[in-house]
């Protein structure tokens, strides 16, 4: 899936029909923005922790090529949120009702 890293416009009306509620709708782009946040987030840590040294010489912060172009990848990524709205427009995004759930579960009983 190619998703644009640019600015892109999207139809208040088809994100609201996802969920019934455009309030709905952005809390969970919101909770799947956060997610794949705390992802990319742990995936840079993970690559930087590679060059990491236990010296704290500045010299070698300053000359660590390898961290800097690593750090300008991750900025060159699309932003999480439009990631997340990309998908829930798409219909790509799974997420569940809770209302709808606890209807179900108490009928049955």
């Amino acid at each position: 899936m190619k998703i644009k890293s640019k600015i892109t416009h999207l139809n208040v009306d088809e994100i609201a029909s996802k969920t019934g509620n455009i309030y709905k709708s952005v809390r969970v782009i919101g909770k799947r923005a956060r997610q794949l946040s705390a992802t990319q987030k742990e995936e840079l840590n993970e690559k930087l922790a590679e060059f990491a040294s236990d010296v704290d010489n500045l010299e070698e912060v300053f000359e660590n090529r390898e961290q800097i172009e690593i750090s300008r990848y991750f900025e060159r990524l699309p932003k999480s949120t439009t990631i997340a709205s990309e998908e829930l427009v798409n219909d790509e995004l799974f997420f569940r009702k809770p209302q709808e759930e606890d209807k179900d579960i108490s009928e049955n009983l």
